[in-house]
Formats: structure tokens, sequence, C-alpha cells
């Protein structure tokens, strides 16, 4: 169902360029529009991921620094039949993740230390299982072929500031045309392009669901992460406001309506769906667990692991393990940063 609107905004999108393409100029002008938005677009696509992870200052770790949640993202690609992605950590409070990559041959996946500090094993394990289900899903292929159209339609309302009037362009809709052209057609694509981005949340969702193989494990993170997000801010998403809708829960703010401005769906609506397919036995024929980690792996003398804890190769003393990402102390010293 969710791919079917998809599809039907894509075509919607496309019609309205269409459309607006035949109000300025004809289709010498739409397809100049065309070419342009295509050109920016592809350039995106092809290093888009290399830029959001720089702008979050996403560190890459493996299993011998950070062997349980790289556990955690081999045993749920394996689920899900996907290449192992290259698995980030960003040092941040505020627990959010996201995925990046043009497909899943290069593809990458990315949490902050607050989701491992903040979650439980579980919890982690359907977040993560999330931003695979948009990997294997090519969302983000979606979304460029979105922002691609939506693009072209804005720069048609700008050729329609400047040529509009030009009586020569056979506008037949005369002023009308050229208001629609500048600002209507603008501002439906941007609502289309939102629209389609909620429409893949949900998407990921329930195949995230089916991938960690239990609903409430994601339905409870994402209750968590609505409720951090809204105290815990996020420095680099509001310097850079465009990749927030990369995220699995919108990190600018604690948005509680789900209205067409909104690139995420309302995290109620969502926990709700979770809890259908709970009642509907989505997972529970499998009885899976969340991917264990596996054992700790001997790091070079001295190396830290991504919470500041205790080197792989040092003996810590027999002591009631405290709280945190499985025992680790949520208080403690962050992780590397570059």
């Amino acid at each position: 169902m969710n791919m079917m609107r998809t599809a039907m905004l894509l075509a919607t999108m496309t019609a309205l360029f269409m459309g607006v393409g035949y109000l300025i100029g004809g289709s010498g002008g739409m397809t100049i529009a065309f070419l342009i938005a295509a050109g920016m677009n592809l350039f995106s696509y092809w290093n888009s991921d290399k830029m959001v992870l720089r702008m979050n200052h996403a560190v890459e770790v493996d299993e011998r620094n950070a062997p349980e949640y790289y556990a955690i993202v081999r045993g749920l690609a394996a689920n899900a039949g996907l290449p192992m992605p290259k698995v980030y950590l960003i040092d941040n409070p505020q627990p959010n993740a996201f995925a990046t990559g043009r497909n899943p041959q290069n593809a990458a996946v990315a949490a902050t230390t607050g989701l491992l500090q903040r979650l439980s094993h579980e919890e982690v394990a359907a977040v993560m299982a999330h931003e695979l289900a948009h990997v294997e899903n090519r969302d983000t292929l979606i979304m460029t072929i979105t922002a691609t159209i939506a693009g072209a339609i804005s720069m048609l309302g700008n050729f329609a500031f400047f040529f509009g009037g030009n009586r020569d362009n056979n506008n037949p809709l005369g002023f009308v045309g050229v208001l629609v052209a500048m600002i209507v057609a603008p501002f439906a694509a941007m609502l289309v392009q939102m629209a389609i981005s909620r429409t893949r949340e949900y998407s990921a969702d329930r195949r995230g669901a089916e991938i960690c193989g239990n609903p409430l494990w994601l339905a409870s993170a994402l209750d968590k992460i609505a409720r951090n997000v809204e105290r815990i801010h996020n420095p680099e998403a509001e310097r850079n406001p465009a990749m927030a809708p990369l995220f699995i829960i919108n990190p600018l703010s604690g948005e509680r309506m789900d209205n067409l401005f909104s690139t995420h769906p309302n995290t109620e609506n969502r926990i709700a769906a979770l809890q259908a397919m709970a009642n509907e036995g989505v997972g529970r024929p499998a009885q899976r667990t969340a991917p264990q980690p596996t054992a700790q792996r001997t790091a070079p003398a001295g190396q830290q692991g991504p919470w500041g804890g205790r080197p792989a190769d040092e003996a810590a003393p027999e002591q009631p393990r405290p709280s945190g990402p499985w025992g680790r102390n949520p208080t403690g010293p962050k992780g590397p940063r570059s």
C-alpha cells in the first residue's frame, strides 16, 4: 500500500512538472529545467552519504572498537539478506539514527552515542532494522528522484518570474498561469515531497519490524527517542536542517503534529501502526531475539571503545554492572569525534 501511495505521489509530482512546464515555456523550457535539476541531484546522489556523515562528525567503527553495536547490524543485515553496510557512530547525546548510501552495496548506517546509551539492546536492534529497511527499499533513490522533480518545478517557477510576462510564451492561462508557476506549483511540489517522505517512514517501520522480528521493540524505541529529542538538542542538525528527514525521528524538534509540513509521521501514529502489527502476529512465528553481540575481541593497547569505556585488553574488576548501553555507564565520557 505504501509503495502504491509513493508511486501515485510521484506520478502527481511528474504531472505537476509537465503542466507547469507547458504553462511557462512549452517542452523546451520544461526540458532545460529538468536537466539542470537532474544534474544537481545526481551529484548529491553520488556524494550525499559522504557529506552527511562528515557534517555529523560520524566515526566508522567495527567489531574491534564497537563489538556489540557492530554485531547487531551484522545480524540484522543477514536477516534482511543485505550486504553488510558500513557502520558509523556519532558522538551526540540525542538518541537518533539514519541510513545513507546510493544503494545496498554502498550503504552506511549511523547511530548516536545517545541512542546506544538510552535504549535497550532490543530497541537499538529495532532502530537499526528500520534503517536497513530504508536501504533495502532504496529510499535514497526514491527521495533523490523526488528532489529532482521538485527542484525542476522550483526552477520553472523562477523561470516564470523572469520570462512569464513574455507574450511569445503561448501561455494559455495568462497571468493566472504565471502565478501558478511562480507560487502554487513549488509549494505543491514541497507538500508532495514531504508526503512521500512520511510514506517511506511507514514502509521502513513495517519492514524494520519484520527484520528484527518484534514490532513492539521499534514502538518502544520510537517512544523513547521522541521524548528525548524534545529536550536534547542536536547542534549539527540545527546548523544543517536539510538533513533532518534522514533521521528516524526529526532531530530538530519534538513535533507532535502529523501535518502537511512535517517530513516525519506523527510518532503516536507510527507506534499505533506497530502495535497493530504486533496484534496481527508479525514476528511471533519466528520468535526472534535481537542479534546478540559477539565475544569481546582484543583491542590494541590503550584503544578506547566508542563510549570511552575500558579497552578490550584490560580486565575490569568484579563489580555490579551499571546502567547504560547493555551495562555501560551512560554518564561516562563520550566516544571519539572527528
